[in-house]
């Protein structure tokens, strides 16, 4: 009889039939009481009924990691709607942006969702999760998928699988409801411990653990100026007749997404035009504080802003918080014991305001300069001295964080958030998340101006998010006004760029698994050639060409 050779995370091996189930071997997965969500079997995260055919390396998926964060979401929301087909498989949900750690959710047909619809769904998801349910995984044939979606009603996916056409489709299941995912689910509904629903808005949130305490929720701290943000290109979406990667896909097959780009470009700039005059009606603004995210676009729109400020009669001054690192040997040493240039007390904070102070008073001033290099900071920069409608524009890391600026008092500044809050989605259940599109952006740019390649961009990932999660979300809620930088044309020219780069990613790497997951997402998408795009587009900083200057 053929046997296979299965090479566990402590160096030992099993020797197993072909056809074995990870979760046949799930107790020797890890030493410490961990719990294993899935696996990843070759550098490629599979769910634990994985069937193995061929020598493999497999290690566990915990729950306190990433991926395993993202496989609890995934199936949290899949039996979620699982249950609301139960109650009435007329209730069909949308799936909007995140907030809060939860996903918003509404009703497909805009009407409201009240509170005893809310509290049923609680009932019956705490049901199907009680009785440990199996979550199964089946396959179609794409002729056989697509008269199942069309007898259940899934519209979006069916018109999402017009432009992607595979021989097979692999479905999910539990109980009667049926859903398409693109990447692995838990095994049973019994491992969902840790949930709640909320009503919020028109509809609920749906909130689910942080990957570092998978056992808890965090507090909920609304953010209604991100809300209204979201809510605001959602509403513009609905009204342009663009929500979903679908009648993207239509615009691109009947010819007409040059005038989606231009009314997408359009619209953008009429964003930033509209938080320019916001400035201006405040009338006592002198500085302008711009954070967001890695990969958000903020340069360009620190451009784009300076501008639209140009055309009401300001003149923008920008100066870098990247001048004012107090130098490697003064710089805090992080956990992984190097240099936190992260951290808030990386910046000579006391330099920046008597700086900023002695600009608002009329005097010169002379910018430091930090030299990357030798890791050295000196008083030799440019010199700097504004006029009577001089604005500062300072764009880094910790813009919405009072502590930045102590000195300088609230109503001289105007702090400005930035982010690419895509509004579409993939179908009414699954959705654009607005780190991959950060991360597909990151990985172009990376390519394209630093010769990174895209294994090395995706390995450092997870620790430019930790810093995120630590110097810019908590802060969210500090902004005056929130950018949406998406432009929901973007992942069509990206993906010209981002393909050939992650098919680079071998199966011996590590980030091989993450690579198939970004091309599987990419994927739906169709190609929109890349000189369609204006020379002054927030995408330019990414892909290149562009008329500003960096």
């Amino acid at each position: 009889m053929n046997r296979i050779t299965i090479t566990l995370p402590n160096g030992k091996t099993l020797e197993t039939a072909p056809g074995t189930r990870a979760i046949d071997f799930i107790d020797a997965l890890t030493d410490a009481p961990e719990t294993v969500y899935a696996v990843r079997v070759n550098n490629m995260i599979c769910s634990l009924n994985k069937s193995l055919q061929t020598d493999s390396i497999v290690e566990p998926v915990i729950a306190k990691s990433k991926d395993g964060a993202e496989v609890y979401r995934r199936t949290l929301c899949f039996v979620m709607e699982a249950a609301m087909h139960e109650i009435d498989p007329n209730y069909r949900l949308l799936i909007g942006h995140s907030l809060g750690y939860g996903y918003y959710y509404t009703l497909a047909d805009g009407n409201g969702i009240h509170p005893p619809l809310i509290e049923k769904l609680k009932v019956k998801m705490a049901e199907l999760i009680s009785k440990n349910l199996p979550i199964e995984t089946f396959s179609l044939s794409y002729q056989q998928a697509m008269e199942l979606f069309e007898q259940e009603g899934l519209t979006d996916t069916r018109n999402l699988m017009r432009y992607k056409c595979p021989p097979r489709v692999q479905l999910n299941i539990l109980g009667d409801f049926k859903e398409m995912y693109f990447a692995p689910l838990l095994v049973s509904t019994g491992y969902l411990k840790t949930w709640e629903i909320i009503k919020y808005g028109n509809g609920f949130l749906l909130r689910f653990p942080t990957s570092q305490d998978p056992d808890h929720l965090t507090e909920f701290h609304d953010i209604p100026e991100l809300f209204k943000t979201y809510e605001r290109y959602k509403k513009w979406g609905k009204q342009i007749g663009v929500t979903t990667a679908a009648s993207l896909n239509e615009l691109v097959a009947n010819r007409k997404v040059n005038d989606f780009i231009t009314i997408s470009e359009i619209f953008q700039q009429k964003c930033i035009a509209d938080i320019a005059q916001e400035i201006q009606n405040r009338g006592k603004v002198k500085l302008v504080l711009i954070a967001g995210p890695s990969s958000s676009g903020k340069t360009t729109s620190a451009k784009k802003l300076a501008l639209e400020l140009q055309a009401i009669g300001y003149t923008p001054k920008v100066i870098s918080l990247d001048s004012y690192y107090i130098g490697r040997n003064k710089t805090p040493i992080g956990e992984d014991g190097k240099p936190d240039y992260e951290c808030l007390e990386a910046l000579n904070v006391p330099l920046i305001n008597q700086n900023l102070l002695d600009l608002f008073d009329g005097k010169e001033i002379t910018l430091p300069e930090y030299d990357f290099k030798t890791g050295v900071s000196s008083i030799t920069g440019p010199k700097m001295q504004l006029g009577e409608n001089d604005i500062v524009i300072m764009e880094g890391i910790h813009g919405l964080n009072d502590k930045l600026t102590p000195s300088i008092k609230p109503q001289n500044k105007f702090k400005l958030y930035l982010s690419p809050l895509t509004q579409l989605n993939f179908n009414e259940h699954n959705r654009i998340s607005t780190s991959d599109n950060r991360l597909i952006r990151r990985i172009v740019r990376d390519s394209q101006f630093r010769g990174k390649s895209a294994a090395g961009t995706i390995s450092m990932w997870e620790n430019v998010q930790k810093g995120e999660r630590l110097y810019i979300f908590p802060f969210q809620n500090n902004a005056d006004a929130i950018l949406n930088t998406a432009l929901d044309y973007e992942l069509s020219v990206l993906k010209i760029f981002a393909e050939p780069l992650l098919k680079m990613v071998t199966p011996m790497e590590k980030e091989y698994s993450e690579a198939c997951r970004l091309l599987r997402f990419l994927d739906v998408f169709p190609t929109i050639d890349p000189t369609e795009v204006p020379e002054r587009s927030i995408l330019r900083e990414f892909i290149g060409h562009s008329k500003f200057k960096y």
